[in-house]
């Protein structure tokens, strides 16, 4: 999950340069997850735009088994074993976050917050093969890593990927993609615990209201064509990929594991360090990586978060210190160059 959560009203469509249905943020939108980094509420494809419909809760016309219904009390058992409360998304995946506060980590510079970099997530699926999935990424300093390999793969759990978000920085931290399917979703939920706990993961807090951020918001939303969210003072602008995600014949819920997710933290006078990444198909990898350099932003991973996801998906993590609205500008020929629908948020991002 690269990435966080998710907070009003909705850009017009014609702000995007290619067509797209409008698309509402759950309040408990996630990063990253930048994968699972960000997860969204999306607006089911029309047909007129040629993607295919995704049934819930019954199979779609291949086979695939596709997420079913659920409710926060669905997941009450889950969400003691994992020791904190989560949310659910459209109903269809429970989600829940663990921020790594307890790391102070510096890149060229700037001190990361949280809702910037730093930040573990997992989100459960009940399918309608009666299965379930978790998926995620967990925020790991390099001295927690070999034990949280071990921990997730003795439980079950499979590692599909681990790399890094930032460019250098002190300390090190990783990012561990994780992937575990079965029948029983408390199972799955003690595993992720297991592994949580061989970090320095702080336990869950109270969530407050997020301060003001000190950003010019209405230039970005107009340069990027999408309505952001404030998560715990940071920026987040969120895209999610148009087609439907297979991955090991389960349907993905849309806007889960494949969305790109742009993270403004203020730095002062309207400047920015940016971090995020592009969720993209390998034919649109060298277009987007061209553009992003042209436009000034550095370039950190090009890599895959999971194994089996068809169509295979490519993600490119990415830096940028510079005015807000500047970056924003940089960001927005990348975006269009991929099949994403803007995510707008529910909540005034201010």
């Amino acid at each position: 999950m690269s990435g966080d959560s998710q907070q009003e009203s909705d850009t017009q469509d014609t702000a995007v340069a290619r067509p797209r249905r409008r698309l509402v943020v759950a309040a408990a939108l996630a990063p990253v997850l930048a994968g699972v980094g960000t997860v969204a509420t999306l607006t089911e494809p029309s047909k007129a735009d040629g993607t295919p419909q995704v049934k819930s809760g019954g199979g779609d016309d291949h086979g695939h088994a596709t997420p079913v219904p659920t409710t926060v009390a669905d997941w009450k058992q889950v969400a003691k074993a994992l020791g904190r409360s989560g949310s659910t998304v459209r109903n269809l995946f429970y989600h829940t976050r663990f921020p790594r506060d307890d790391l102070k980590v510096i890149s060229h510079g700037v001190k990361v917050t949280p809702g910037l970099a730093l930040g573990s997530h997992a989100a459960f699926v009940r399918y309608s093969d009666d299965s379930v999935l978790v998926m995620g990424d967990l925020n790991v300093a390099e001295d927690e890593l070999q034990q949280v390999i071990d921990a997730l793969t003795d439980h079950g759990i499979a590692v599909t990927a681990l790399h890094k978000h930032l460019l250098a920085h002190e300390p090190d931290v990783w990012w561990t993609h994780i992937h575990g399917h079965g029948h029983d979703a408390v199972a799955l939920a003690r595993g992720l615990k297991v592994a949580i706990d061989r970090t320095k993961s702080p336990p869950a807090k109270p969530v407050g209201r997020p301060p003001r951020i000190a950003l010019d918001i209405p230039g970005i939303e107009a340069v990027m064509g999408v309505k952001g969210s404030n998560d715990g003072g940071i920026y987040k602008s969120v895209f999610a990929r148009r087609e439907p995600i297979i991955d090991g014949g389960l349907v993905l819920p849309q806007g889960l594991g494949a969305t790109s997710a742009f993270n403004f933290q203020p730095l002062g006078g309207g400047r920015a360090a940016l971090n995020g990444d592009f969720a993209m198909i390998a034919d649109e990898v060298q277009d987007v990586l061209k553009t992003l350099r042209r436009g000034g932003i550095e370039l950190v991973e090009v890599h895959n978060h999971g194994l089996t996801e068809e169509p295979r998906l490519f993600f490119t993590h990415l830096w940028a210190v510079d005015d807000a609205v500047k970056l924003a500008r940089a960001l927005r020929p990348a975006v269009d160059l991929t099949n994403v629908v803007p995510v707008n948020s529910e909540r005034d991002p201010g």
